[in-house]
This record gives structure tokens, sequence and C-alpha cells, in this order.
């Protein structure tokens, strides 16, 4: 370059976010050729020029390069990892969540792409051991630095130094032996998955020539006969299927390359998820609703513009045949597609769904891939081999160019919200997306969240709906149990006597049933029947829950897991469990119904050797007669043969301190009721209470949206939360409770200051705090919060964002995290 020089704009995965900014580094002359946006890099960072990993997020040419302006070491990748929409996106996220550039970044790759560096420290070789030692002085940890590395035979990894010093750092000996000129600092980057290779062997003579060589020879080389004649047919295949096919030894396949007949060539090979047998299935076909609906969404998604839209439809109604119809109109348009769930479990039944319509092109992306899986899943999506993507929350990310159409199917889940930072939300990702890409944005739901009805009753979202099933069965029938009676007559247990009749009936006509309880264990916690001593986590302000199948009490918050004990440890009186989990409802009902099937899917029951995917497919094929699950079982699911639904305690999610606890309540009953009657049976359900007459029960049991909307959007808008208003919640976390509920004091004093100001003293902004976290102690870190009540605009986010700068950089909050998040979910 003439008169300058080339830099490139770089974020960081070593900049806090109180310094978080595009870095400026030089691109060396060697580099400049190839290195390009969205390649990852090595530069040096800090006053000790620490190695670290950036993403370059723009190229520019300087007449004057600024002083002191390092350069690049490294180029990670050979091609861009994020193009420019996947840049773009990081930056808006990075405004929108409160986290660095480079974090969103990284959470838009599969776990296989990460680099994991390694630092190694080495004598350079014009350096001698007296020279090392002179250079080390009088320093006693330089000195032993010197005597490590020598012993180590001249150079030692940073991890295994540091190991050797224990709680010493070696940090100030290695700077100065580094600055000397003693010791060089070599950076290395290994990737967590590398590619899968396969080797291919391509016929390299015209077929004629190639079945003229090898046919002289026909009866006493046949392999080297079958090879070529396949071949031929083929042209190209992997030497291994060669080798399957035709019986024939790698030996052969060296020999023909030998003769010049084909050549041995090294590719990389996508590691695929299986979808199993899958027929091509029928083009679908519509009920008149429906095809109502798929027409006025097609349209917009034909439009050319951005559009968002909301199918609302009772569970059964078919929104899932609208998805297909949209998809295949939108890849006819030449454009992709991306459908997402909210959970695992419901990605294999999809994949099949979608693999008999679409074939190859479907990729699906989720966190119970294997990395190998995942990473080259994404590179089939990014190379253009798959145009119809269906996966979970983090799918939303998935590389698709010409993005026509993205649906987030059952949208109210709150699993479609990050917990871990960047704490996105993908229903916001995916606006973003289509705004970028012109696209069309469907959300479906029978149940949709009370924000996304609101901005569909004020135009801001088209709305759809399917108000009947689509086989024409009525809904459901719902019965609902009053728990009270049921322990006036002494029955004490999880399975009422009417629900326990029902499910007699359904085992003699063969007919199978789902039971649903959100609480996974055997018992929620024990007690001591005579001090009322309750074991509690060592390390969280929570009580342990009781698991029958390993006879312990466990923590669902850090893991941690003891023995129960024979006796209470205080008192040594006798214990007694409270509450029920889904092992406790399984024990029950195998003392219920002794010889009959009872199948269990939670947390717990899934593993590696038995997964979602394995124990549904054992559900549906074997007719296993009862399903107990936890709210894996109360979405998406199609069985036909489920004819009755039971709900174990619907008051469990109700009363929460939460101002979602009415819409998750009402949602997750909706949802599991509508399990039942979805073939060509009547369906029945029902759900066991203490409170039968609370009006989310009633209106769940009734499947009335409408009803149950009307009075919450009125309840939402009288405390200003969402819709009306956006919670910002700013959350401390440190080892010392006094310190951390300091630093939220000194968080809502600092804001309280700050509104005092003109510019905000005409807005409606509400604080309230600090008070503690839900769980107020997780993992020995002790959790407080200012919750900000106000509207979700630039200012109000540039306010926030200074705030956690202001806090993370002072002196005070040593040792304590202060992060922020937008309509959190917990």
């Amino acid at each position: 370059m003439e008169g300058g020089v080339l830099a490139a704009r770089v974020a960081l995965s070593a900049a806090t976010y109180a310094i978080d900014k595009p870095y400026t580094y030089l691109v060396p002359q060697g580099l400049a050729p190839t290195l390009r946006a969205g390649m990852r890099v090595l530069v040096p960072f800090g006053a000790g020029n620490r190695r670290t990993e950036g993403i370059v997020l723009s190229m520019e040419p300087l007449q004057t390069p600024p002083e002191k302006c390092k350069p690049v070491l490294t180029q990670l990748d050979e091609q861009p990892v994020l193009e420019e929409e996947g840049l773009h996106l990081a930056v808006w996220m990075a405004e929108r969540y409160f986290c660095t550039v480079y974090e969103a970044a990284r959470a838009m790759l599969p776990a296989g792409l990460y680099f994991s560096l390694q630092n190694r420290y080495r004598v350079r070789p014009e350096v001698s051991q007296a020279q090392a030692e002179a250079a080390a002085g009088k320093s006693e940890l330089a000195q032993k630095v010197v005597e490590l590395l020598y012993a180590a035979g001249g150079s030692a990894e940073l991890g295994h130094i540091r190991a050797a010093f224990g709680a010493r750092d070696p940090g100030p000996a290695l700077r100065r032996l580094t600055e000397r000129g003693v010791l060089a600092l070599e950076t290395s980057a290994s990737r967590g998955v590398g590619d899968k290779r396969e080797r291919v062997a391509v016929l390299a003579i015209p077929p004629e020539e190639a079945l003229a060589q090898v046919s002289p020879r026909r009866r006493t080389a046949p392999m080297r006969y079958a090879v070529t004649e396949l071949l031929c047919a083929l042209g190209e295949a992997s030497a291994k299927e060669l080798c399957y096919f035709t019986g024939a030894s790698m030996a052969t396949l060296r020999s023909l390359a030998k003769s010049g007949i084909l050549t041995l060539e090294e590719r990389e090979a996508f590691r695929r998820v299986d979808p199993g047998p899958v027929e091509a299935a029928e083009p679908v076909t519509l009920n008149e609703e429906q095809q109502r609906a798929f027409e006025g969404l097609d349209a917009l998604a034909s439009a050319g513009r951005a559009a968002a839209a909301l199918l609302w439809g009772v569970t059964g109604s078919g929104k899932t045949q609208v998805y297909l119809k949209l998809i295949q109109a939108t890849l006819d348009r030449g454009k992709s597609a991306l459908v997402l769930v909210p959970e695992i479990a419901l990605t294999p039944q999809l994949l099949r769904l979608f693999t008999a319509h679409f074939g190859s092109g479907v990729a699906v992306l989720h966190s119970s891939l294997r990395a190998g899986e995942r990473c080259d899943e994404w590179k089939r999506i990014r190379s253009g081999a798959a145009r119809v993507v269906v996966g979970t929350r983090s799918a939303v990310f998935a590389p698709l160019s010409d993005l026509g159409l993205v649906v987030l199917d059952e949208e109210q889940e709150g699993s479609y919200k990050s917990e871990q930072v960047p704490k996105y939300h993908a229903r916001e990702v995916a606006k973003y997306r289509c705004a970028r890409w012109n696209a069309l944005l469907v959300l479906g739901s029978a149940t949709p969240s009370v924000e996304s009805m609101y901005q569909a009753q004020t135009g801001v979202y088209h709305l759809f709906t399917l108000s009947r099933r689509y086989n024409r069965q009525k809904l459901p029938s719902v019965e609902i149990v009053d728990l009270k009676e049921e322990l006036r007559g002494g029955n004490g247990g999880s399975i009422s006597a009417p629900l326990r009749r029902a499910l007699e009936e359904n085992l003699a006509r063969g007919e199978q049933s789902i039971l649903f309880l959100n609480r996974r264990g055997a018992s929620r916690m024990v007690s001591c029947g005579e001090c009322g001593a309750v074991p509690t986590c060592p390390r969280c302000s929570v009580y342990l829950t009781y698991h029958s199948a390993n006879g312990r009490l466990m923590c669902h918050y850090c893991g941690h897991s003891e023995p129960l004990p024979r006796s209470c440890p205080q008192c040594g009186g006798l214990l007694s469990f409270q509450g029920a989990g889904t092992q406790r409802v399984q024990s029950e009902l195998e003392s219920l119904f002794p010889h009959t099937e009872i199948l269990r899917l939670d947390a717990d029951a899934v593993s590696a050797t038995h997964s979602h995917e394995a124990l549904l497919d054992r559900f549906r094929q074997e007719k296993v007669p009862i399903l107990v699950g936890t709210q894996m079982v109360a979405k998406g699911l199609d069985f036909e043969n489920v004819t009755l639904v039971g709900v174990i305690s619907a008051d469990q999610s109700l009363y929460l301190d939460d101002y979602r606890a009415a819409e998750r309540t009402f949602s997750l009953l909706t949802q599991v009721v509508g399990r039942a009657g979805r073939g060509s049976k009547t369906g029945q359900a029902m759900i066991q209470t203490f409170t039968p007459e609370n009006d989310v029960i009633t209106l769940a049991a009734r499947q009335d949206y409408g009803s149950f909307y009307r009075q919450e959007i009125e309840m939402r808008r009288l405390r200003g939360c969402p819709p009306f208003r956006d919670l910002f919640v700013l959350t401390a976390s440190g080892l010392e409770e006094g310190a951390v509920f300091r630093a939220c004091l000194r968080l809502r004093e600092t804001l309280e200051a700050w509104l005092r100001g003109p510019e905000w003293r005409e807005r409606p902004v509400q604080i309230l705090g600090p008070a503690p976290a839900s769980v107020a102690k997780v993992n020995n870190r002790y959790r407080y919060r200012v919750t900000v009540s106000a509207r979700n605009d630039r200012s109000m986010r540039r306010l926030v964002a200074h705030l956690l700068r202001c806090a993370q950089q002072d002196k005070q909050n040593r040792g304590i995290s202060v992060y922020a998040d937008t309509d959190p979910m917990d």
C-alpha cells in the first residue's frame, strides 16, 4: 500500500465490558493479502503484551498509524467465520444486551470452532545458561524460572510454570526475563474440533478407457474390475464405500491409482445427524382456515419488506402444516428458512418431518449434538448445502444467506431467553435478522406471550388465527380435581381418586396417558418430624431435593449432592418427605398399577444412552401405557394414541413471586392439556389443584386465552410491567454478603443522582431495591439486585451501560461482579 499502512479494528476476548471497544492493530505485509473482516486473529494486549484472541471487525488504510500501535501476530482462520451481517449483529447485541462485542460474536459460533490458546516460554537459542542466570540477578523467582526451564529442556507451558510456583505468582519474573531478552513467549492456538477428512476415489480417465484396461484381467483380478466398473458408473465415490460395496481392499485402490485409472484425494466430510429412515412425504393439504392463514402470511413473505406476524392457533390446530407450506413457498423463491423450537426434545420429531418434505437440505442445530456434528452442520448451512434449519435458541444465529422466513414455534417459552452472557432473547435477534434480510418473522403459539399479543392487538404484528383443531376433533374435556377434598377423604398421595379411575379406564381401552409435574426428583424436601430441621445446600440458599433413584439429597442449582441420612443430624429424629417430584409419582403409579410399565422423562432420566428421542420413540412405538414427565412432555409432542393427560399439581408455578407466574401457569396448563386427543379419539384432561376457584386454572381448563389476556394485560398496565415498560435488572454478586449489598446501594444512589438531571425529570422511571435475588446465594456467591422500570430505548440503555462501566471500574467493588439484564425470566 502506497503512502500508508493497513490497520485492523479488532474486538478482543480479553477486554472486559468496562474497556470494550474496537482496538486498532497494524496488519503485517505478510498478512495483508489474506486477512479480512470476520476472521479471528492473535494479538498482543495490555502492558505485558499478553497474547489474546480477537475478531477483525473492519480493515482500513491509515496514512499515519496511532503511536505505539501493535501488530497482528497471527491469522487464525483461512476464511471469515462471520460475514458482514454477523459482525453488525454482534455490535447490535453488545449495545442491546450489555456484553462485549467479542462475547456476542463468540455466541454465534459452534463450540467446535473455538480456539484454546497455549502460552509457552522458551529460552532464546543465543542465550547461555550463565547469561540467563546473570539476567535473573538477585530475584529468587527469576532464578527459579531459569532453573525450571533448563530442567524442562529449555521451554515450558505457562500452566506448568504456574503449577510449579503454587500460590506464588511467576508473572513478574517472566516479564523481567522476557524484557531482558532471555525468554521468548510463543502462543499456539488449537481448535476444539478438527475437520473430518475422508479419502475419495475419482476416475482419472474416460470410463471406456478404464474398463478397457481392466477387462483383460477380469478373471484374475476381479476386485480391480469391480471397483472400476462401480466407479465408472459414479464418477467418484468414498474409498470406504467402494471397499464396502465391492469387497476390495485399500491395496486394490492404491494399485488402480498407480495404474492411472483413478486418483485418491483427501476431502472434508461432514458429520451428519441421522434422522433415521424417512419416507418422502406427500404435499401438505390445508383446511380452509389454514389456507387463509397461509395465504396471508405468504403475501407478507413475498412482499419484499420485513414483517412480523403472530399465528395464534389452539393446540392441535395444525400450525406445523402452515409452517411447512410457508417454508416450501420460501424455498421456491430461492430463499432460506429457519425454524426455532423451545425444547431439544422437539427437534428429532421436527427433523424427521422436515426431512420427509425437504430431503437432505435440512440441518439441525442444538446443544445436545456432538461438537463435531454441530460444527459440521454449521458448515453445511454456511456453504448453502442446507437451506432449512431446525433448532433451539442458539440456532437463531445459523449462517443462512438470503433468509426469507424465521418461525418461532411456542414463542412464549422462557427458554428462548439466554441465561448466559450474552443474555439475548431469540425473538429479538430474529427480528433484527428479518429486518436485515427483509424477511418474515412468524411467531406461533396456542398461548402467545402477553407482549406478543399486545403487539398484535396494537397493529405492530399482523394477526392470524386458527380457532379449531386440524382434524375437527373437539378440544379435550377438562375436569378440575380439588385436592382439599382428596385430603379430607384420606388420600394424601399424588394421584387423586378421579385421576386413578381415568387411568384405569384408559389402560382397559389400550390407550396411553401423560402425567405432568414440573419438579424432578422424588420429594421437594426432607424435614425432621421432631425438630423441624430441613437439610439445606451448604453453597446455596435452597433446600435439598431428595432423589430416590440414587438415595441422595441434591441441589439443582450448584449440583451439590450428599447421602440421605438415616435420621436427623440435629436431633436424631425421624425424617419425613414433603412434596412430590416425578420419581415419587412414578413410584406411586408402580404401586397402583404393578403390572403396567411407567416411563419417566425428565433431566435425570435423559442421558447419553437414553436420549429424549429414544425415550419418546419407545413411548410412541411400544405404546408404553403411562409417561410421567416435566415440561419436556408439555410442548409440541404429537401422539395420536394419547387420550388422557393429568396435571399432578397446577399450583406449583402459580404462586411464585414473579409477574409472569400467571402467564406461565396458564400457558403450561393449556399446552399439556392439548397433548390429549390429537388423533381420531376423544381426549380428556384432569387438573389437580388446591385452589380450583383460581381464575388462571379455570380459564386454562376452558382453553380461554382471550379472557386470560384481557385480565392479564390490565394487571401489567397497573404494575408498569412489560409490554408497557421494560425491567432493567442490575445484579451484584460476590462472596461477602455485606459488600454485595453495599455495591447495590451505590448503584441505586448513583442512578437516583443521574435521574435528577433535567433530561430525565419528565420520564417515568422507577427504581426498586436493593433486594436479594429469588435465590440469594448460589455456589457461595451472594446476589442482590436493583430493578429499574423504564422504557427500553437507546438513551436508557446508554445510561445503564455507563453505570455498569463505572461500577466495574470502582475500586470499592473489587471482588464483586456487576452485570445487567433486560426483562429476565427469573
